[in-house]
């Protein structure tokens, strides 16, 4: 166990192996004009479970592998086979948008996957398309109901709700957590970049959220869902799955907060809106032990803050938008 200076148990570490991604979100991405970090700059397989295996040492056992969009980095299967060897990992899952998933999906449990966490903003293929910019809508359908007969529970439905876009279609989204067991999490809009699609004026709380499902189905608070995120379980009276509201915005859960996150060139934050990061990718290529690097970890837990501000806003100071550090 690993406490940092607030007495916060960290034992979770998100990996972004790519900042490549397939689709183009309005919210998290430029259309055009990207650059990507170069073939050499990003860590290899090897030395990214290299790493994930000295965080062991410091009381990490739960990975979550994050991009980009993580299913667009070659061989990402041998990756998972490396993780799911080191002896102290017990919680292996991958957050995607779900385009390539379904054709990769028995190869990845067989490697050692477990969860699966898919990002979807509406289950309108006109909106779909246009809140990503190139994306089809079916291929994430047929991903979701893959993962649900391989069997990888709990599948979570991660859901951005933007008031004005797909603010209308909450109960939509709670009808197939009603119908199926899946787990639909929605998820404050916040600034994740300084794109201009963002603004305050889209934000619905989750009270308010919460309110509209209310108005039509019952919520009975729910057992904890496996996972490692903040959000808040409610079952539906009569229905197979639950919902979930994630409040970074109205209410933010820092003092729970268990994670630090490695971006795909090995810095190491201690949180998303963290402006400093430590180079163990630079470390690591200077030849640096397991010891030294082991510190570099303990670093990074120590001056992990007391709390985010995304609420004012992303910062130019921030030089990195979220699909550059790890969603």
């Amino acid at each position: 166990m690993m406490l940092d200076g607030y007495g916060r148990n960290i034992n979770y570490l998100r990996v972004s192996v790519t900042d490549r991604c397939n689709l183009r979100c309005r919210y998290c991405m430029p259309e055009e004009g990207i650059s990507h970090l170069g073939h050499s700059s990003i860590l290899s397989l090897e030395d990214i479970a290299r790493l994930i295996k000295i965080s062991t040492d410091v009381g990490v056992n739960k990975i979550r592998l994050t991009g980009g969009e993580p299913l667009v980095r070659k061989n990402l299967s041998q990756l998972i086979d490396y993780i799911a060897a080191i002896p102290r990992i017990d919680d292996i899952a991958i957050t995607t948008n779900g385009i390539l998933f379904a054709d990769m999906a028995t190869e990845f449990k067989k490697a050692g996957l477990q969860r699966i966490n898919f990002s979807l903003d509406s289950l309108v293929d006109e909106k779909f398309k246009y809140i990503t910019r190139r994306g089809d809508l079916q291929q994430v359908r047929k991903a979701i109901f893959k993962a649900l007969e391989l069997e990888m529970h709990p599948i979570k439905i991660n859901v951005v709700v933007i008031n004005g876009f797909n603010d209308n279609e909450i109960l939509d989204f709670v009808e197939l957590a009603y119908n199926y067991p899946f787990h639909i999490r929605f998820i404050e809009f916040m600034p994740i970049g300084d794109l201009f699609y963002w603004k305050k004026e889209r934000m619905l709380s989750c009270d308010v959220i919460k309110s509209r499902v209310e108005q039509k189905y019952e919520l009975i608070t729910a057992r904890t869902i496996k996972g490692n995120g903040p959000a808040k379980y409610y079952s539906i009276n009569g229905g197979q799955g639950t919902v979930g509201f994630i409040s970074p915005m109205s209410n933010h859960f820092c003092g729970e907060c268990n994670r630090i996150r490695m971006t795909a060139d090995g810095r190491l934050r201690a949180c998303l809106y963290e402006k400093t990061e430590t180079d163990l990718g630079a470390a690591l290529y200077s030849g640096a032990s397991d010891e030294e690097l082991r510190q570099l970890f303990i670093n990074v837990i120590n001056r992990k803050p007391a709390r985010h501000h995304m609420d004012d806003g992303w910062g130019v100071g921030n030089q990195r938008k979220m699909y550059q550090i790890g969603g």
